[in-house]
């Protein structure tokens, strides 16, 4: 378990609610992870409750990091790179505007970095939702000081009123997000996009192997000053799923679907192969 992931609890309507320390120590030593729950045992907690500008300067600062990977890993070139094709082909279904959503868009890095280079063109809209609202805020600050054509939303991504409004026939994205997920909850994540109709997905995670669990150890230990950053960039590379596992939860919930795992894409170094993506596009 990661540690950002207990950090910002929600309830079932995706409504934030007050993380108790003791249960999320508590949580994280069940599973065997001391180092965690002490990294969590050093966090203020008045009353019991984590306290919240605490964690939302802790989590600005943990995404900052995340940034800076992205940079490295130039994922805004190698996302705009795949989807210019992906919107092409959604176009010449007959679409008229195309609306690219990111979900779980952190800082939005990916949004804005296509947003910067106009890598899809000026007329698709570009939105990144998270459900983390000091997370969106900072997003909005970033692209407002940086005069960029593209918005930030809180709340739930697969709302209709946030991915199919307006009749904009949508492309929903994700990087590093997958892995968060359950296994179980792997189809019902596509089957939301199905049921709404998108016209295409693709979402970037890690792909599992002894060289990206390495790779982000030493990475992590270079390069993150952050205790909690160290600690959930090497667990997001030991439990990201297999592409079979990718590849067999998207065909079960979106079987209208032409699904691929695109794997050692072409147009970057072998090196930065550490994120690949599972494709779906509306047949």
């Amino acid at each position: 378990m990661e540690i950002t992931d207990l950090l910002w609890p929600v309830d079932g309507r995706g409504a934030p609610v007050p993380a108790v320390k003791a249960d999320v120590v508590s949580a994280l030593r069940e599973r065997g992870q001391r180092g965690a729950a002490r990294i969590v045992s050093a966090i203020p907690a008045p009353g019991g409750i984590l306290e919240p500008a605490y964690v939302d300067a802790l989590g600005l600062r943990v995404h900052r990091e995340l940034q800076r990977l992205g940079e490295e890993l130039q994922l805004g070139r190698r996302v705009g790179a795949l989807l210019r094709p992906v919107v092409e082909t959604v176009r010449a279904g007959g679409a008229g505007r195309v609306r690219v959503v990111d979900v779980g868009c952190g800082l939005g890095f990916v949004v804005r970095a296509m947003a910067a280079s106009c890598a899809l063109g000026p007329d698709v809209e570009l939105v990144g939702v998270d459900l983390n609202l000091a997370l969106v805020a900072e997003a909005r600050r970033l692209a407002g000081r940086e005069g960029l054509a593209c918005r930030f939303a809180c709340g739930d991504a697969f709302r209709p009123g946030l991915a199919v409004e307006d009749g904009a026939c949508s492309v929903v994205i994700s990087t590093g997000l997958l892995h968060h997920l359950p296994e179980q909850g792997l189809a019902e994540f596509f089957a939301a996009q199905a049921r709404l109709g998108v016209a295409a997905f693709a979402h970037w995670d890690i792909a599992p192997c002894l060289w990206s669990t390495l790779g982000a150890w030493v990475f992590h230990r270079a390069r993150m000053r952050e205790a909690v950053s160290r600690h959930d960039g090497v667990l997001s590379a030991r439990r990201a799923y297999a592409a079979p596992v990718l590849e067999a939860a998207a065909r079960t919930g979106a079987p209208g679907y032409d699904i691929q795992v695109l794997e050692h894409s072409r147009g970057h170094p072998r090196a930065l192969d550490v994120l690949r993506p599972v494709v779906g596009i509306r047949a």
